[in-house]
């Protein structure tokens, strides 16, 4: 197994943390819980990357996936849209590539932005290069990687997946159907077993400042980045600090019924060895405080809680609190001091 060490920074990177430097992060997720986490996270560094999760079949991306072989773009694409700027430029582009065709035929639902992805996919032939290319054209503010180059399919063990065999467990495959299986996951894994990781993310990973893991579904979107071995490896022994972001409820499904501390409880057992620094969770959210801290301290991390929810009462982030959340907590936990 190919072991990985914190790459020494040349001078085309920071060499240095003068007063205005600005901490380089890293945000693992995909979905709607990560794009959360980028139009927060954008707002408070200009060095930002995603490693994306790839294991989406349903939808435009599954389409896309069965007819072309190619990785599924629609988490990829919603993890650019996010960081596309609050300019004219910016939301127009991220409008367009967020839309979707109404037809009554082949293109029906699919995505502007799956579309273009996938044409420079074919046109490059090369998934970090295609995507850096669509990330200049909107004016990005950070960059956007796959966590693996090849199509991965998620499976998991569920308990009660048919109710009328409440105690037995069965297989689940397939990313979509997870995420809204009846039952209890028991734990996921990725097919293939072991995948490749993209080279850049790993590298990513080693060079930051900060790992922000989550929010999102916790076993399709957060749990598949530490079924990578490589990926793994790299947020094992970076010197980076890793913050958990917990969401706001159980996902409907996915995790009905889990605690907060229980996501905790679940993701160390996928990745026994990995060691977090701090845990955000929104304190309305949080019924039993010192659970969360006892699940927390297991994981090596401390919990701090801040109001990062939407204030309509919904189960979203509200960006510019979270933003400043995340400030907050690399102001505090950071070893360096303050960025600005």
């Amino acid at each position: 197994m190919k072991v990985y060490r914190r790459r020494s920074r040349g001078p085309v990177l920071r060499t240095g943390r003068g007063r205005g430097a600005q901490p380089k992060v890293v945000a693992l997720g995909g979905g709607m819980g990560l794009s959360a986490s980028l139009a927060a996270l954008r707002r408070i560094t200009g060095d930002l990357t995603a490693v994306v999760t790839v294991a989406d079949d349903g939808g435009s991306s599954g389409r896309l996936r069965e007819e072309l072989g190619v990785l599924p773009p629609g988490d990829l694409r919603k993890a650019l849209a996010a960081l596309c700027g609050d300019d004219d430029w910016g939301q127009t582009w991220a409008r367009v590539i967020q839309h979707r065709f109404q037809s009554q035929g082949e293109l029906h639902e699919h995505a502007v932005g799956n579309l273009l992805i996938v044409a420079l996919w074919e046109q490059l032939g090369d998934h970090v290069q295609a995507l850096d290319l669509v990330g200049k054209l909107l004016g990005a503010h950070g960059r956007v990687l796959p966590m693996s180059a090849v199509p991965l399919e998620l499976e998991a063990l569920v308990r009660g997946h048919d109710p009328a065999r409440p105690t037995d467990v069965d297989t689940v495959r397939g990313q979509a159907t997870v995420a809204l299986t009846p039952g209890e996951v028991q734990s996921v894994n990725l097919v293939p077993v072991d995948p490749p990781a993209v080279p850049e993310a790993v590298e990513a990973v080693l060079d930051a400042d900060w790992v922000v893991l989550g929010p999102g579904s916790w076993f399709s979107s957060v749990i598949p980045h530490l079924l990578v071995p490589e990926l793994l490896d790299a947020l094992t022994v970076t010197k980076a600090r890793k913050v958990l972001s917990l969401n706001l409820a159980p996902q409907p499904g996915e995790t009905d019924g889990f605690s907060p501390q229980r996501h905790l409880e679940v993701l160390g057992r996928h990745a026994p060895k990995l060691a977090l620094d701090v845990v955000l969770a929104d304190e309305a959210a949080v019924p039993d405080r010192e659970s969360l801290a006892d699940a927390a301290k297991q994981l090596g991390a401390v919990v701090e809680l801040a109001a990062v929810a939407a204030p309509d009462g919904s189960p979203k982030h509200d960006r510019e609190l979270l933003a400043a959340a995340y400030d907050r907590i690399f102001r505090m936990h950071g070893r360096i001091g303050p960025w600005r």
